[in-house]
């Protein structure tokens, strides 16, 4: 596994769990607006962690910490990845992962050998803008079947739009179309990053949202939810 990240304590990453974050570094995307940008090439100006040791740190937090996200990055990308999973369960931590969807195969594999608790997968966009959001060629049909996998799978699960200024009322129209009797749909606020350096600038998009837009949403998927300051109108 390369681990370019380690958060120690997150109140936020795990819904209603404390946790520990562990991020991978590569990514088969290049979102714009992604906070992480400096994991996104496998390049060796990243610090790397030793395995063992966060494994070790993990050990010593037993106890203390309910649960364990891997997030990146792009996680399904690291091979070692169910094995380094299947370490983490053998500490009694419940597992998260966060992905884009683009490796329906290893999310599949994870999920039939009972190594994760929990899923939150990115919807860019709707499948028609993806390359234009993602700033990369995106197989999108990959995506649409990591979508059918979690929604017939027996864990928790939540699919979330990061709401850019690109995106409009009908593109969540269409995203809501695609995950169509979710459980769980969360529109995240857009924050603006500095493309190169990957820091927040300050710039916060506070989005108008139609309430007529929120009801068709929340008639297709079981719970819809708000990460951030939006004004519903």
């Amino acid at each position: 596994m390369r681990i370019a990240g380690l958060q120690k304590n997150s109140m936020v990453d795990y819904p209603g769990k404390i946790s520990a974050v562990v991020f991978t570094q590569g990514c088969n995307m290049n979102c714009g607006y992604c906070h992480n940008r400096r994991l996104i090439k496998f390049t060796e100006d990243n610090e790397i962690y030793d395995e063992d040791s966060v494994l070790a740190f993990l050990e010593k937090r037993r106890g203390l910490l309910d649960g364990v996200v891997v997030s990146g990055g792009e996680p399904t990308l690291q091979k070692d990845l169910p094995c380094f999973l299947e370490k983490i369960r053998k500490m009694d931590f419940k597992t998260k992962l966060d992905t884009n969807g683009t490796n329906p195969e290893c999310l599949r594999t994870l999920i039939n050998n009972g190594l994760l608790d929990y899923v939150a997968m990115d919807i860019k966009a709707p499948l028609c803008k993806y390359g234009k959001i993602c700033c990369s060629p995106v197989n999108t049909a990959k995506v649409m079947e990591s979508i059918e996998i979690l929604k017939n799978a027996f864990i928790e699960y939540e699919f979330r739009t990061t709401y850019t200024p690109e995106l409009d009322d009908d593109d969540l129209r269409d995203i809501s179309r695609i995950i169509k009797g979710a459980k769980k749909y969360v529109l995240q606020q857009y924050r603006e990053v500095d493309r190169i350096e990957g820091n927040y600038t300050g710039h916060v998009e506070k989005r108008n949202i139609l309430k007529k837009i929120t009801a068709e949403l929340m008639e297709s998927v079981g719970v819809l939810q708000f990460r951030g300051e939006f004004v519903l109108i």
